[in-house]
């Protein structure tokens, strides 16, 4: 595969899809201290946030308000780019938006970028996937630091991780497809496991429902139930570094799928949740879950109810009973050999950032 086209010699024009949302805000700041060669970055999304862009960096950041779905609208924001992160994703596991419209963002959004990177001449492609794609399955089969080869009996029940795996697919295929200009097409697809990190729309939740509660989590989920987490500053380095390769040496990267996970500690979900939320003043209930049958009652009430009435929907559901019951954990040694990835965050630099974000949620700050 050819190399992709070189660029402007004034620097390189990056777009980040879903730009102000959790990880999508993250890329935004680590691209601008990080990406010596940015010229432009334009952060598309359908909700604008413009605290996202600090203000010494506002000069070389256009903020623009468009939906993935709508082809003209990214064919605009794309136009003279040379490498798209595509972070934009309805990520939903607990029931509340439609199938239709899971996969209309998701599979057909990403079928939209995709086209807009043929017809703009967009060189590079880095897509941000989930370890969804894979797993954990609903049947409870274990995963336990595997890598991209492990084999893994895969089943797909629900809406969320199964539009991730169909817009996966559809990026790889897209590999060295042929781009407006004569160029060739180089995607690259990342699996983050469960990201957390400051701005974390279920970190934040869970911190009010335990304070509204007196300080207390019930446990609901196994303790043995080994899962992997990843700082999101580390999620969003591990793009960076996929887009230089993909750019510098493509034959590394292209047409890959590569597993995102850093150093923080390997634990139950609940447990490690309570290693960021527990120095803000929570406290976990229980050494052990109500009893299997009634857990599996109270997800499906929780499903009814999420279903049926307005407003946030119950965080248990079988199917995040099921998740949260599976061990699941990767090895992240093939991005490591491919293009150099370390963690640019320590896993006490990741864990002092979201305390002290969580600490200052209740001074409505996000320090």
């Amino acid at each position: 595969m050819e190399p992709p086209r070189d660029g402007d010699p004034q620097g390189l024009v990056y777009v980040v899809t879903g730009g102000c949302g959790f990880l999508g805000s993250h890329l935004v700041q680590l691209l601008l201290e990080k990406e010596p060669e940015l010229r432009e970055l334009r952060v598309f999304d359908l909700h604008i946030d413009p605290s996202v862009v600090p203000p010494e960096h506002a000069s070389r950041v256009r903020l623009v308000q468009g939906d993935v779905g709508d082809a003209g609208a990214v064919g605009r924001v794309l136009g003279g780019a040379h490498v798209v992160f595509h972070a934009a994703s309805l990520v939903d596991v607990w029931g509340q938006s439609s199938a239709e419209d899971i996969a209309r963002v998701n599979v057909q959004g990403t079928k939209t970028v995709i086209r807009g990177c043929r017809a703009q001449g967009v060189p590079v492609l880095i897509y941000t996937s989930s370890m969804e794609v894979v797993g954990p399955n609903t049947r409870g089969d274990p995963f336990l630091r595997g890598d991209e080869d492990s084999p893994y009996p895969v089943r797909h029940t629900e809406p969320y991780p199964l539009s991730k795996a169909q817009a996966e697919r559809l990026v790889l295929e897209a590999n060295g497809s042929t781009v407006a200009g004569g160029g060739r097409l180089v995607t690259v697809s990342l699996r983050p496991t469960g990201i957390y990190g400051e701005r974390h729309p279920l970190l934040e939740r869970l911190y009010r429902r335990g304070r509204a509660a007196g300080g207390w989590l019930p446990r609901t989920l196994p303790p043995h139930a080994e899962h992997g987490r990843v700082y999101v500053g580390n999620v969003a380095w591990m793009h960076v570094l996929a887009a230089r390769a993909a750019r510098q040496r493509p034959l590394s990267v292209a047409g890959e799928s590569f597993f995102c996970y850093d150093a923080s500690p390997l634990a139950a979900y609940e447990d490690f949740n309570q290693l960021l939320l527990g120095p803000a003043g929570l406290r976990l209930i229980g050494r052990s879950p109500p009893p299997r049958p009634l857990l599996e009652l109270l997800a499906r009430l929780g499903a009814a109810v999420g279903r049926v009435l307005p407003g946030p929907a119950p965080l248990l559901t079988p199917y995040t009973l099921a998740v949260g019951s599976t061990p699941f954990s990767v090895r992240t040694e093939k991005a490591e050999r491919r293009f150099g990835y370390r963690p640019l965050f320590g896993w006490a630099g990741a864990r002092e950032r979201t305390v002290r974000w969580v600490r200052g949620l209740d001074e409505g700050s996000s320090p």
